[in-house]
């Protein structure tokens, strides 16, 4: 249900990153604009404040990615959506590496605060709440809109900001598995929460981001289970990642690109053993980086 790139539209790229906006972001936007028109006097201050969305959002977003570059991980791309936003990142597998990626999203949104709040406020104090009605109206509704999401995505529940913060933090004490499955519990905690609202307020909206959540709480479990299983296989001994530092599993849980078929890439140094295609380069299961196989063995012998 999270969106790509495929169904999107490419706005622009910055710093490598680029920028999508998924079609429905568009239906949702007229929608919304035309069902606020009561707010201002003219509906250009309601284009106005979805646009501020669009940049808080976007804001966020990039602060995901630009945190994941700090602690040594790889970027791709930012979709937006009408559920909010996605970075897809890629951080280093290290709890800090994780929560630092992950925290600074909604630090974007705490350092527009008083950003925000002053703004408001020097208005106020110039009288232009009565003589500017529209600008003091836009802006504050800026700022509940950043305090509203900044709330929001801090709510523990997987796969929201705090869902994934609590889980680093859990990192620390229980490892990556457990981590994972504790979170993917407490969010469903969170999604019967959820469930409750959407039913007693009979909100639409409420509803699609419950089940958006449990379906993201799903996988988080079934994800967990498969870290819990990975991680009682034996091990190579003669092979360590070269980003995380972990041995990979012996058995065939690499595929084939060719014949599609399982095999394991250490043990045939690389050659399908079914269709012998070489692979040069192998990914890492545990962290997802793909490195050549030559620096999974020199990282062992650099290994004290």
């Amino acid at each position: 249900m999270t969106p790509t790139n495929k169904s999107s539209f490419r706005i622009f790229t910055l710093a490598g990153i680029s920028v999508y906006v998924h079609w429905s972001w568009f239906l949702v936007a007229v929608y919304s604009i035309k069902f606020r028109t009561n707010e201002y006097s003219s509906v250009q201050w309601n284009v106005l404040e979805y646009l501020s969305l669009f940049l808080i959002v976007l804001l966020h977003e990039f602060g995901h990615q630009l945190a994941c570059r700090q602690v040594g991980g790889k970027t791709h791309d930012i979709v937006l959506w009408p559920l909010g936003g996605v970075a897809y990142v890629s951080p280093p597998q290290r709890p800090g590496a994780q929560l630092w990626s992950i925290a600074a999203g909604p630090l974007v949104n705490v350092i527009l605060l008083p950003v925000l709040f002053g703004s408001v406020l020097l208005i106020s104090y110039l009288g232009w709440a009565d003589t500017h009605s529209d600008a003091h109206e836009l802006l504050s509704n800026i700022l509940y809109i950043n305090l509203g999401l900044l709330i929001f995505n801090l709510m523990p529940v997987y796969p929201l900001d705090g869902g994934q913060i609590l889980r680093s933090l859990l990192w620390f004490v229980f490892g990556r598995a457990n981590s994972l499955l504790i979170a993917s519990i407490v969010g469903f905690v969170g999604v019967a929460v959820f469930i409750g609202m959407a039913i007693w307020a009979q909100s639409f909206w409420l509803g699609i981001m419950t089940v958006f959540l449990l379906m993201n709480c799903w996988s988080g479990l079934k994800q967990a289970r498969a870290l819990s299983r990975a991680a009682k296989l034996p091990r190579h001994a003669g092979f360590v990642c070269p980003s995380c530092r972990t041995s990979p599993p012996l058995g065939g849980l690499w595929r084939c690109g060719n014949c599609r078929k399982g095999f394991d890439t250490f043990l045939t140094r690389g050659i399908c053993p079914y269709c012998q295609t070489q692979y040069t380069s192998t990914q890492c299961l545990e962290c997802g980086s793909t490195c050549p196989m030559s620096d999974w063995i020199v990282a062992l012998s650099n290994n004290p």
